[in-house]
Protein backbone atom coordinates (compact mmCIF):
# COMPACT_ATOMS: atom_id res chain seq x y z
CA UNK A 1 0.00 0.00 0.00
CA UNK A 2 1.60 3.51 -1.03
CA UNK A 3 1.92 6.02 1.77
CA UNK A 4 2.52 9.58 0.86
CA UNK A 5 4.50 12.77 2.17
CA UNK A 6 3.90 15.93 1.68
CA UNK A 7 7.00 17.89 1.59
CA UNK A 8 7.17 21.82 1.74
CA UNK A 9 10.04 23.02 0.34
CA UNK A 10 11.39 26.56 1.29
CA UNK A 11 8.11 27.97 1.40
CA UNK A 12 10.30 30.76 3.63
CA UNK A 13 9.69 34.48 4.24
CA UNK A 14 12.75 35.95 1.73
CA UNK A 15 10.22 34.25 -1.46
CA UNK A 16 7.47 36.72 -0.29
CA UNK A 17 6.47 40.41 -0.25
CA UNK A 18 9.01 42.22 1.96
CA UNK A 19 11.47 39.62 1.47
CA UNK A 20 14.89 39.75 0.13
CA UNK A 21 13.83 37.79 -3.41
CA UNK A 22 9.82 37.52 -3.75
CA UNK A 23 8.28 35.95 -5.99
CA UNK A 24 5.06 35.49 -8.37
CA UNK A 25 1.62 33.90 -7.10
CA UNK A 26 2.77 33.92 -3.66
CA UNK A 27 -0.85 34.42 -1.61
CA UNK A 28 -2.31 32.23 -3.74
CA UNK A 29 0.31 29.75 -3.52
CA UNK A 30 0.28 30.17 -0.04
CA UNK A 31 -3.21 29.62 0.32
CA UNK A 32 -3.10 25.99 -1.93
CA UNK A 33 -0.15 25.25 0.32
CA UNK A 34 -1.88 25.45 3.60
CA UNK A 35 -4.78 24.06 1.70
CA UNK A 36 -2.61 21.28 1.25
CA UNK A 37 -1.62 20.70 4.37
CA UNK A 38 -5.17 20.05 5.76
CA UNK A 39 -5.42 17.84 3.56
CA UNK A 40 -2.64 15.91 4.36
CA UNK A 41 -3.71 16.15 8.26
CA UNK A 42 -6.73 15.22 7.42
CA UNK A 43 -5.97 11.81 5.74
CA UNK A 44 -3.13 10.91 7.98
CA UNK A 45 -0.50 11.76 5.58
CA UNK A 46 2.74 13.19 7.32
CA UNK A 47 3.87 16.52 6.62
CA UNK A 48 7.28 17.51 6.30
CA UNK A 49 9.04 21.25 6.26
CA UNK A 50 12.13 21.26 4.09
CA UNK A 51 13.87 25.00 4.90
CA UNK A 52 16.70 26.58 2.96
CA UNK A 53 19.49 27.98 5.07
CA UNK A 54 22.72 29.57 3.18
CA UNK A 55 25.74 27.47 3.91
CA UNK A 56 27.68 30.41 5.63
CA UNK A 57 31.03 29.41 5.10
CA UNK A 58 30.17 30.34 1.54
CA UNK A 59 29.95 33.59 2.96
CA UNK A 60 26.76 36.09 2.91
CA UNK A 61 24.01 34.95 0.57
CA UNK A 62 21.56 36.86 -1.52
CA UNK A 63 19.19 35.62 1.08
CA UNK A 64 18.12 32.94 3.12
CA UNK A 65 20.66 33.53 5.83
CA UNK A 66 21.30 32.37 9.10
CA UNK A 67 19.57 33.97 11.74
CA UNK A 68 17.60 36.66 9.52
CA UNK A 69 13.59 37.34 9.02
CA UNK A 70 13.63 35.95 5.58
CA UNK A 71 15.46 32.34 7.02
CA UNK A 72 12.37 31.71 8.52
CA UNK A 73 9.40 29.45 7.25
CA UNK A 74 6.66 31.31 6.80
CA UNK A 75 4.57 32.05 9.82
CA UNK A 76 0.84 30.76 8.28
CA UNK A 77 3.14 27.08 6.78
CA UNK A 78 4.19 27.35 10.55
CA UNK A 79 0.86 27.57 11.81
CA UNK A 80 -0.64 25.47 9.58
CA UNK A 81 2.08 22.25 10.11
CA UNK A 82 3.47 23.50 13.60
CA UNK A 83 4.69 19.82 14.84
CA UNK A 84 5.73 18.85 11.29
CA UNK A 85 9.71 17.68 11.26
CA UNK A 86 12.32 20.40 9.85
CA UNK A 87 15.27 19.37 7.34
CA UNK A 88 17.60 21.56 6.65
CA UNK A 89 19.35 22.00 3.42
CA UNK A 90 22.14 23.89 1.64
CA UNK A 91 21.55 22.74 -1.76
CA UNK A 92 18.54 22.39 -4.00
CA UNK A 93 17.98 18.88 -3.98
CA UNK A 94 16.17 18.51 -0.67
CA UNK A 95 17.94 15.17 -0.43
CA UNK A 96 21.70 16.23 -1.20
CA UNK A 97 23.42 15.70 2.44
CA UNK A 98 19.81 16.48 4.43
CA UNK A 99 18.15 13.79 6.78
CA UNK A 100 15.09 14.14 4.36
CA UNK A 101 15.56 10.09 3.31
CA UNK A 102 16.26 8.93 6.59
CA UNK A 103 12.80 11.06 7.84
CA UNK A 104 10.95 9.32 4.87
CA UNK A 105 11.85 5.94 5.61
CA UNK A 106 11.15 6.44 9.95
CA UNK A 107 7.76 7.70 8.36
CA UNK A 108 7.41 4.22 5.95
CA UNK A 109 6.47 6.92 3.33
CA UNK A 110 6.74 5.27 -0.37
CA UNK A 111 5.50 8.19 -1.99
CA UNK A 112 6.42 12.14 -2.65
CA UNK A 113 3.83 14.96 -2.92
CA UNK A 114 6.24 18.39 -3.08
CA UNK A 115 5.04 21.93 -3.26
CA UNK A 116 7.30 24.91 -2.57
CA UNK A 117 9.52 27.37 -4.21
CA UNK A 118 11.28 27.70 -6.51
CA UNK A 119 9.32 25.42 -9.39
CA UNK A 120 12.57 25.19 -11.64
CA UNK A 121 15.23 25.13 -8.81
CA UNK A 122 14.79 23.50 -5.67
CA UNK A 123 11.07 21.90 -6.60
CA UNK A 124 12.58 20.37 -9.79
CA UNK A 125 16.07 19.40 -8.04
CA UNK A 126 14.17 17.54 -5.29
CA UNK A 127 11.35 15.85 -8.21
CA UNK A 128 14.37 14.57 -10.10
CA UNK A 129 16.74 13.47 -7.49
CA UNK A 130 18.24 10.20 -7.67
CA UNK A 131 17.02 9.30 -4.41
CA UNK A 132 14.01 10.45 -4.98
CA UNK A 133 13.97 7.38 -7.89
CA UNK A 134 13.49 5.31 -4.77
CA UNK A 135 10.08 6.35 -4.10
CA UNK A 136 6.75 4.59 -6.38
CA UNK A 137 5.60 8.25 -7.28
CA UNK A 138 6.52 11.59 -7.29
CA UNK A 139 3.82 14.39 -7.60
CA UNK A 140 4.26 17.88 -7.59
CA UNK A 141 1.03 20.40 -6.57
CA UNK A 142 0.90 22.65 -9.32
CA UNK A 143 -0.94 25.20 -7.83
CA UNK A 144 0.83 25.16 -4.63
CA UNK A 145 3.94 25.77 -5.83
CA UNK A 146 5.67 29.07 -7.72
CA UNK A 147 8.56 30.72 -8.69
CA UNK A 148 9.66 34.30 -10.35
CA UNK A 149 7.05 34.64 -12.98
CA UNK A 150 4.35 32.57 -14.20
CA UNK A 151 5.94 31.83 -17.61
CA UNK A 152 8.79 30.19 -15.96
CA UNK A 153 6.73 28.47 -13.59
CA UNK A 154 4.81 26.91 -16.15
CA UNK A 155 8.12 25.75 -18.26
CA UNK A 156 9.40 24.17 -15.60
CA UNK A 157 6.08 22.24 -14.91
CA UNK A 158 5.77 20.98 -18.21
CA UNK A 159 9.70 19.97 -18.21
CA UNK A 160 8.63 18.21 -15.37
CA UNK A 161 5.54 16.32 -17.19
CA UNK A 162 7.19 13.54 -18.34
CA UNK A 163 8.53 12.65 -15.32
CA UNK A 164 6.45 13.20 -12.32
CA UNK A 165 2.78 13.62 -11.71
CA UNK A 166 1.19 17.10 -12.14
CA UNK A 167 -1.92 17.88 -10.23
CA UNK A 168 -3.70 20.74 -8.13
CA UNK A 169 -4.14 20.86 -4.57
CA UNK A 170 -7.67 20.06 -4.74
CA UNK A 171 -6.94 16.65 -6.71
CA UNK A 172 -6.80 13.13 -5.09
CA UNK A 173 -3.05 12.32 -4.27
Amino acid sequence: MSKPALLLIDLQNDYFPGGAFALANTEATLAAAEQAIRQAQANGVPVIHVQHVADAAQGIAPFFNAGTEGVKIHPRILAAAPDAPVVIKHFADSFERTNLHATLQELGVTELVLCGMMTQNCVTHTALSRQADAYERVTVLTDASTTVSEMLHAIALHALSTRVRLVETAASW
